[in-house]
């Protein structure tokens, strides 16, 4: 007996609501009494991990404040890790991260430390790469409203634009920077690392960045459709803000991190910017990153998961397409993790070693003009077979034929559908049965003509000849009388030979994330569809350069859980392969 997808969905979600709720429930949990017995450092007092165990071995740990770009009297707050032992006048390139899990009591909830010390965010990299002992200092710097910072919260607005600025200046401007700086990070602080290659500073040399979003907008609003994220990402960061501090932190970095008490507009300001609608607005042009990099040149190393629900494949082709420096990429099926992420049992979420290798190596070239002893691939792409390739760019596109779809109608009324029988909600167009595989790579988009007004949801099949089809790509748009376009998110996907391509449109069925959490409201009218077409990427998989690298887990679990039974229609398109 199969199970249902929108029950797995629905498990799934359960967990995933479940483990949202405790991250972004500091109320929740207490806050031990802090124990000053350790060493708390300041400008001009080093603390080493003799003195305070929160201090990685090998740095010297001191605190600064310093005053953001923008004018206004916000205040930064910045943890320094310097080699220990550097001497008086030596100066160390800078690895930089600028973002909102810094805070000394922990990164997005309380975690009970017995005192305060610098944060262990990014603990694995220091470690990683042996980053001290290769001549690196480590600069945490708390964008405004979080950790030692003052200030309102702006996510990847102007005012956290101009933290990141005055982050990468102050890092590049201290006696013992040799003034290169590059940044490093992993969602929130990989956002900010494209906010760094936005702003063109000449200090800047690289960036890494782990899973970023690449347009708020396209992250919270589907065309036209909110997802819950305008409700749960400011939720999650007005939390963050009001974290509580340690006793044994200094008064200075108490006073700033309690800013939100003392003023109480800040929070519900950073939640009323999200259910702005229009994308064209002055609040969301300001976060299109994707936009903004065009013409920009900082070298650029980053990873993007297909199948990433908390930071989706969306802008990213048009970033890459815009930015115009060196640029070097992991892609492939995974979710929201690092490039060193390990499941329980030890395999590497990802399904490739030597992310820390690459990295250092990456620093080393951009940042002290090291060449590289190893010829790393510009691009690294896992696809849906579990299989690496490596390449010049992505996408990789050998041919871009416009599929045909047709038309037909459904009832927009946001009901779920029995995968195995038809329904009035939604219909479906088939391909032939594929002679040799094809991949669809890069950005699928869809055009649709229609009558009526409501919402649309559009999803990608994998059809084996059985019958059992994986949905691999989905997109949703409000529609109305004329024609509505858009992309679906960014992918890679193999179909083998046998394999049909299905397209489903229909209403927005309901689940949640981690397979959707659009928050529709359908219309209830019939929505007729003429004239649709879908434009995809294709490329022959015979033509791969293949390298070592294992199957993402990820993969294993998403095929098991969006696998369901599909009756065959009529076919009415062809895919073209390599021999067209």
């Amino acid at each position: 007996m199969r199970v249902p997808k929108t029950y797995v969905r629905r498990l799934l979600t359960g967990t995933a609501v479940m483990l949202l709720v405790l991250a972004g429930a500091p109320a929740a949990l207490t806050q031990s009494e802090a124990i000053a017995t350790a060493a708390v450092a300041t400008a001009d007092r080093a603390v080493t991990y003799a003195e305070n165990d929160r201090v990685p071995q090998g740095a010297a740990w001191t605190q600064h404040y310093f005053p953001s770009s923008d004018g206004s009297d916000v205040e930064l707050h910045a943890d320094v890790l310097l080699p220990e032992g550097l001497a008086a006048g030596e100066q160390v390139p800078v690895i930089l991260s600028v973002g909102a899990y810094f805070g000394h009591s922990g990164q997005q909830a309380l975690e009970n430390h017995a005192h305060t010390g610098p944060s262990n965010r990014f603990n694995d990299l220091i470690e990683g790469t042996d980053l001290f002992n290769r001549g690196y200092a480590f600069v945490m710097v708390d964008l405004r409203g979080f950790g030692g910072s003052t200030g309102c919260l702006d996510f990847m607005g102007p005012g956290e634009q101009a933290d990141v600025q005055a982050a990468i200046d102050w890092a590049a401007s201290q006696p013992w920077s040799t003034g290169a700086v590059g940044m490093y990070g992993k969602s929130y602080d990989a956002i900010t690392g494209l906010v760094g290659n936005n702003l063109d500073q000449d200090a800047l040399k690289a960036v890494v960045a782990q899973e970023p979003i690449w347009d708020l907008h396209r992250s919270v609003w589907s065309n036209g459709v909110p997802r819950s994220t305008i409700v749960d990402v400011s939720r999650t960061y007005n939390e963050i803000a009001i974290l509580p501090q340690l006793p044994d932190d200094d008064e200075r970095y108490r006073t700033n991190a309690a800013y939100e008490q003392v003023n109480p507009l800040c929070l519900p300001l950073n939640s009323l910017g999200y259910q702005d609608a229009d994308p064209g607005s002055e609040f969301w042009q300001f976060r299109n990153l994707a936009e903004r990099a065009k013409g920009t040149d900082t070298p650029l190393l980053f990873t993007q998961g297909f199948l990433d629900w908390k930071a989706e494949a969306e802008a990213v082709e048009e970033f890459l397409a815009n930015h115009q420096g060196p640029q070097r990429g992991w892609l492939g099926p995974w979710e929201h993790y690092r490039g060193n992420d390990r499941t329980a049992d030890g395999k590497l979420e990802m399904g490739r070693d030597g992310w820390f290798d690459e990295v250092i190596s990456f620093y080393d070239q951009h940042l002290k003009g090291i060449e590289p002893t190893v010829d790393y691939p510009a691009y690294v792409v896992q696809d849906s077979t579990g299989a690496w390739r490596a390449q010049d760019t992505w996408p990789v596109v050998e041919y871009s034929p416009t599929i045909a779809l047709g038309g037909g109608s459904y009832l927009d009324d946001g009901l779920p559908a029995d995968p195995a029988t038809e329904a009035p909600n939604r219909f479906f167009i088939w391909s032939e049965p594929l002679g040799q595989p094809v991949r669809i790579t890069g950005t699928p988009q869809v055009s649709l003509n229609t009558e009526g007004h409501g919402n649309v949801m559009v999803e990608l099949y994998d059809v084996a000849p059985d019958g059992s089809a994986v949905a691999f790509n989905r997109q949703v748009a409000v529609v109305k009388p004329g024609t509505t376009s858009f992309d679906l998110r960014s992918t890679d996907w193999t179909l083998q030979a046998g394999h049909a391509l299905a397209v489903e449109i229909g209403t927005i069925q309901p689940s949640l994330a981690p397979d959707n959490d659009w928050i529709d409201t359908p219309s209830l009218e019939r929505i007729t569809v003429s004239d649709g077409r879908l434009d995809l990427a294709l490329v022959d998989p015979a033509n791969d350069t293949v390298i070592p690298g294992d199957r993402a887990p990820w993969l294993d679990i998403y095929r098991q859980a969006y696998t369901e039974q599909l009756s065959p229609n009529t076919p009415s398109f062809t895919l073209p392969t390599g021999d067209r």
